[in-house]
């Protein structure tokens, strides 16, 4: 056979056993040759570990189970040993369902000056308290009845957000926690503070970093928040700016990406340690 019509016959066999392939293959596949399709189980863990990244953090995750608590104390002097303690406000700072901070309800009182405590004239005329006026007298409380009623309620809101200890925030909180502590000390009251004996969070240092401010009125001026001069210096009123300007500057600074991570175990065991 002349090579040129064998080459025509193994041509036409090729083109027929293709086409017999083609049939027997599904109509889809048929069409594209190699479409295959799988199905393919939902992978529920990746699911659930993004539903837990979406799901609103606990205000006791927020801060290592302490609870922020605002303080403000107005006073009769500087020296927290021997100058009286005149007024006291609490405010503790809460986490709604969607991750904002908000300030609480209040705890305050005014205070009876402890017996021999200091008043200094200075101190009176700057805040502008009359410890001897008869209406404030008329509501005014012992350090021991006003302390206890004031952690009492603070302990309730401790729990109810199943934190183990509420850490001071002040403007210059350090000065506040002094007071707060020489006043424990005073009515042996150690077993009810609900404070951390040493830590503070201080908004004069957020108000510096957020702000370039570090007086109240102007961090709040900046921040876009009411402050009425007249009524600074009251220890209700002082309290109210300043967890005012505490949740401002934390809704609006948020944690650096890498800044919450698991503890394990041994670390949150060893939590305990910073109860001295």
């Amino acid at each position: 056979m002349p090579f040129n019509m064998l080459a025509r016959l193994i041509k036409a066999i090729e083109l027929d056993m293709t086409d017999q392939n083609i049939a027997t293959l599904p109509e889809k596949d048929a069409l594209n040759h190699t479409e295959t399709t799988y199905d393919v189980a939902p992978n529920t863990a990746t699911e659930n570990d993004a539903a837990a990244e979406q799901a609103p953090m606990r205000l006791k995750e927020r801060f290592r189970k302490f609870l922020p608590v605002v303080v403000d104390v107005e006073t009769a002097g500087f020296n927290a040993q021997t100058d009286a303690l005149l007024e006291i406000a609490c405010i503790p700072v809460l986490l709604d369902e969607h991750g904002m901070f908000y300030p609480g309800e209040a705890f305050n009182a005014h205070v009876e000056p402890f017996e021999g405590a200091n008043l200094e004239p200075s101190a009176l005329a700057f805040t502008g308290i009359d410890p001897n006026n008869p209406m404030r007298k008329a509501i005014a409380e012992d350090e021991k009845t006003a302390l206890r009623r004031i952690f009492k309620g603070l302990k309730e809101v401790r729990r109810e957000e199943d934190c183990r200890q509420c850490v001071l925030i002040g403007h210059n909180a350090h000065f506040d926690l002094a007071f707060l502590n020489a006043a424990v000390i005073r009515t042996n009251s150690k077993s009810h503070n609900p404070f951390h004996n040493f830590s503070v969070f201080d908004t004069v240092t957020l108000s510096a970093l957020a702000f370039g401010q570090t007086v109240l009125a102007r961090a709040c001026k900046a921040a876009g928040l009411d402050f009425d001069g007249k009524n600074a210096h009251s220890a209700l009123y002082d309290t109210q700016k300043t967890a005012e300007l505490f949740c401002y500057i934390l809704n609006h600074y948020p944690m650096l990406a890498n800044a919450m991570h698991a503890e394990d175990d041994k670390e949150a065991l060893d939590d305990d340690s910073d109860r001295k």
